[in-house]
């Protein structure tokens, strides 16, 4: 079975990859991640993937390689990691009350051939109070973070309603990432541990 690289320095898409059984190393995509003009959040996002995958199989064509990038989207406009507290705050307070779009895409880089998929769930927020903000920006959780929140961590509890893949707000949509690993002849299944005896009848 051909080796899989992960080009990202996300450790939270490295913890849902180990959480399906893989065995990857991470190699990190150095890419512009600079928007292009008119470019829809849709197409920006999947665009990023795919370059990252390419990217890092560049130089190892022989190596399954994932490729994935997030994005907060709300009406439409692209809400990225805060540069400071202020900006986390101020993020925070639009997303109150408010449903946004978490997009997620992954592409899977495999002998000069490239598959991507993208995932859109819908996140809804409940009012936040300033106190809660406050004290969420002072936990430092949302400084490095898209939409200024991690879903997986303290920020769990200001969602009151996920439609669509769970695992894609945390940062990778792990059925579509298996589709694409079995589409490529790596069953993520065939990896599993077999902690059963066999037993006869």
């Amino acid at each position: 079975m051909p080796s899989i690289i992960l080009a990202s320095a996300s450790p939270r898409r490295a913890e849902l990859l180990q959480q399906i059984g893989l065995n990857f190393s991470v190699r990190p995509a150095d890419i512009d991640e600079t928007p292009e003009p008119d470019e829809s959040p849709e197409r920006y996002v999947e665009r990023l993937a795919r370059e990252k995958a390419l990217v890092v199989a560049g130089s190892s064509p022989e190596c399954l390689v994932l490729g994935s990038d997030t994005s907060v989207v709300l009406d439409g406009e692209i809400l990225g990691k805060p540069s400071d507290f202020t900006e986390a705050r101020e993020t925070l307070a639009r997303l109150s009350g408010a449903t946004h779009q978490v997009m997620t895409a992954v592409a899977l880089a495999s002998e000069g051939q490239c598959q991507s998929v993208l995932v859109i769930t819908e996140v809804c927020f409940r009012q936040l109070s300033t106190a809660e903000i406050d004290a969420y920006v002072a936990s430092g959780e949302p400084m490095d973070k898209a939409g200024s929140y991690g879903i997986q961590g303290l920020g769990g509890i200001f969602v009151n309603e996920l439609r669509g893949s769970y695992s894609a707000v945390v940062g990778l949509p792990l059925q579509e990432t298996a589709a694409l690993l079995a589409g490529a002849g790596y069953p993520v299944w065939k990896n599993w541990p077999r902690s059963l005896e066999s037993q006869t009848l």
